[in-house]
């Protein structure tokens, strides 16, 4: 018991947890957030990450609410190959300035695959949107 208890604060004090003589921690924000992500994990379990850093499941499953609310920014996610945003298309109104642009002529480019598509740059939103739907549907 004693060698866990060595290990499992040599484990905190590297990731800026501060110990007290008293027993008492002081938990920086990104100790936290690496305990609420480890949780995140497939097959991870409140009680497992708990143990780990030596804490009760509540006070995890506080710092899980916190985050959230927004009030604890978790660290970013590792994940292999690319990642893409959601596509939003919208329309410009007349007279309404649009995002800045580097290049006005630049086409627009939907890769799906080996599929390629160039759209103009003034392609209207409606059939942007219609072509990357059908490229999402899966023939029978």
């Amino acid at each position: 018991m004693r060698f866990e208890m060595c290990a499992t604060n040599s484990f905190l004090k590297s990731l800026g947890v501060e110990i007290y003589a008293s027993g008492h921690r002081r938990w920086p924000d990104e100790a936290k957030a690496l305990a609420v992500a480890m949780t995140l994990e497939a097959g991870a379990t409140v009680n497992a990450v708990a143990e780990r850093f030596g804490i009760l499941p509540n006070q995890l499953s506080a710092w899980r609410r916190e985050a959230k609310q927004g009030k604890l920014v978790l660290p970013a996610a590792e994940v292999e190959g690319p990642v893409f945003a959601p596509l939003v298309v919208c329309e410009v109104a007349e007279g309404e300035a649009g995002p800045e642009v580097a290049s006005q002529a630049a086409p627009i480019r939907i890769t799906r695959g080996a599929v390629v598509i160039e759209l103009a740059h003034d392609a209207p939103a409606a059939r942007i949107a219609e072509i990357a739907h059908a490229l999402e549907v899966h023939p029978c």
